[in-house]
């Protein structure tokens, strides 16, 4: 055997023993952005795993649960896979949890089945994702799905012709192909479809490329950040809201830590998506109390709070499952069907995609009278599953 192979044996051998039997402490290890442009989202991780535990304690079923970050600041394949690794060899983890960007799950599944050990998203948004591992489980999103409904909406507001502009990753042509499918579907037409670079923070040449299109509105999805912002901000600063060009998006682009600094830019627009903290709910007061504690700034509070705060639900129920041993298979299987009320509303894991089901609501950025702006919730879809992924 040559040292190849002996090091590759030697590292399924720690991957398969961490953990195995059971334990008095069960690890779990969140990735996410905690530094760099994408910070505030891993604050966000941050804040809805603490606010759950706040409110249910840290042990489950006599094991402790202990939390352990890890820092990745924009999407790198290559240092998730490496962190993943990390977690589960060094740390000995039994649960991983987080994941912001897509490309960094794709890198981190191939891993799980030889680890033993579940991956819960709590943001990560293409649908092909869940079909690289039976023993991922997503308490997020996925951009078809929060981007579908959205069809029907442009229609009911009386566009017909649309140019798509999304930034060019898997989330991102999810978003398009959904949103295309839908609109067309109720009669609409895209009569021009842009994707950028992820990293594009120059936006007067798009804006340009809108103009000249001739379209009545924009369909975008960009990665929530600062990529957002100054998306928004460039339509109203090329003249393009004032001549009458209208913008529809997932909640993406009005996520709330953004409409302080957005403010009259986004006042009227419409966008759907699963989750707004201002949804009105006894189950999201008490959430956004504990996650704003939690946070520190109220303010900083948006929707990848929930997703953590979710996944750290289906997390405790898999520790309850296998009583604190580390059994992967077990633990997926126990939560495939599970529902419960979240703070969002309604949701349940699907037992065939192991994705959640939800509603998404229709929101629409609105000034309230002190001045704040919030994603005011105007109309509900429910019971959504992901288009993107039945279409797989």
């Amino acid at each position: 055997m040559n040292v190849r192979k002996l090091l590759g044996a030697a590292l399924g051998a720690l991957l398969l023993g961490s953990g195995a039997a059971a334990a008095d402490t069960v690890k779990v290890g969140i990735i996410g952005p905690f530094s760099g442009p994408f910070a505030l989202q891993g604050k966000n991780f941050q804040a809805g795993v603490e606010a759950y535990m706040a409110l249910n304690g840290k042990t489950v079923k006599g094991n402790d649960v202990e939390v352990i970050y890890r820092d990745l600041p924009a999407a790198n394949p290559a240092q998730a896979r490496a962190l993943a690794q990390e977690l589960v060899v060094k740390d000995k983890v039994q649960y991983l949890g987080g994941v912001y960007f897509t490309p960094d799950a794709m890198a981190i599944t191939p891993l799980l089945e030889q680890a033993n050990t579940p991956l819960v998203i709590f943001n990560a948004a293409t649908s092909a994702i869940m079909k690289t591992s039976p023993l991922v489980v997503r308490t997020s999103f996925t951009t078809a799905q929060t981007t579908t409904p959205l069809g029907k909406v442009v229609i009911d507001n009386g566009v017909k012709k649309v140019i798509s502009v999304v930034s060019d990753y898997g989330p991102g042509i999810d978003a398009e192909g959904a949103f295309k499918k839908a609109f067309e579907a109720a009669g609409g037409q895209v009569v021009d479809a842009i994707r950028m670079p992820m990293n594009t923070n120059d936006f007067s040449p798009i804006m340009q490329r809108v103009k000249d299109s001739g379209a009545e509105a924009v369909f975008a999805f960009l990665p929530s950040g600062p990529t957002t912002l100054g998306f928004v901000k460039a339509f109203n600063e090329t003249g393009l809201k004032k001549a009458g060009t209208k913008l529809f998006a997932p909640g993406d682009l009005t996520q709330e830590s953004d409409l302080p600094a957005l403010g009259d830019a986004a006042a009227g627009m419409l966008t759907t998506f699963h989750y707004a903290v201002s949804h009105d709910s006894p189950e999201n007061k008490t959430f956004v109390e504990a996650a704003s504690k939690a946070i520190g700034n109220p303010a900083e509070l948006s929707f990848p709070s929930v997703g953590a705060f979710d996944g750290m639900h289906v997390i405790y129920k898999m520790i309850e499952a296998t009583e604190g041993k580390q059994d992967a298979a077990k633990a997926v299987d126990a939560v495939k069907g599970l529902s419960w009320t979240s703070p969002r509303g309604p949701v349940s894991i699907d037992a065939d995609t192991r994705h959640i089901t939800e509603n998404i609501y229709l929101r629409e950025v609105t000034k309230q009278a002190d001045g704040t702006y919030i994603n005011k919730e105007i109309q509900t879809f429910e019971n959504q599953k992901d288009p993107g992924l039945a279409a797989k």
